[in-house]
């Protein structure tokens, strides 16, 4: 069933993704999981872009899809109140309008205790920076999709460097294209390619059992 509503994603069949995602939650089915198949659909989806089969229409329209079955699915996901153990501001960088893997990302950092200051997409360096100032969060957290948003996550770096913030956050970027090289090249503190390893590594990066 995961794989069918997967498919259905990636081929912008709007009312059959819509429908299997609620007959596989009505069948006892785990949230989570369908919430990380989305996201590995809208990796596809965003892989299509960037070869040229797909275009902008189709990206927003992939988002929407996938907005509406956030809508039904995170309820299920979003437990009691936890206690707080961190903060995070959290964006998708600049030149990249990807949503997906952050929600998901903000979802569970939020259900395992974090408060999570989502500051959007298509971020520039200078709002994570103002975010910081105001926030003074433990972590910073950014997100890309596409391969521009490598050099928007290095330049963001170095103008958190440039404030005299970079050593009281700690950095960890996620999305399809992102690798230990390019935690290297961006000077990050760590990476991940999924929302449960991520929210993990946060809680090893401010010295919480991961």
């Amino acid at each position: 069933m995961l794989d069918e509503i997967l498919k259905s994603i990636v081929e912008m069949e709007e009312e059959e993704a819509i429908k299997k995602a609620k007959e596989y939650l009505d069948g006892g089915g785990d949230p989570q999981k369908l919430l990380e198949v989305c996201r590995d659909a809208m990796g596809e989806v965003g892989a299509r872009f960037e070869k040229g089969e797909y275009f902008l229409s189709e990206l927003i329209l992939g988002g929407e899809i996938f907005k509406q079955i956030m809508e039904f699915t995170l309820p299920k996901i979003k437990g009691e109140s936890v206690k707080k153990i961190g903060k995070i501001v959290l964006g998708t960088v600049k030149e990249d309008v990807h949503n997906i893997g952050k929600d998901i990302f903000k979802v569970f950092a939020e259900a395992s205790g974090f408060e999570v200051i989502d500051i959007g997409i298509d971020t520039p360096e200078e709002k994570f920076v103002e975010a910081v100032k105001e926030h003074k969060p433990d972590i910073v957290g950014m997100s890309c999709l596409i391969t521009a948003g490598v050099t928007s996550m290095k330049k963001t770096v170095d103008k958190l460097k440039e404030a005299g913030l970079r050593d009281s956050v700690k950095i960890i970027i996620g999305g399809g294209r992102v690798d230990e090289s390019v935690k290297e090249f961006t000077g990050a503190d760590a990476w991940a390619d999924d929302a449960a390893k991520g929210v993990r590594l946060c809680k090893q990066l401010i010295g919480v059992e991961g």
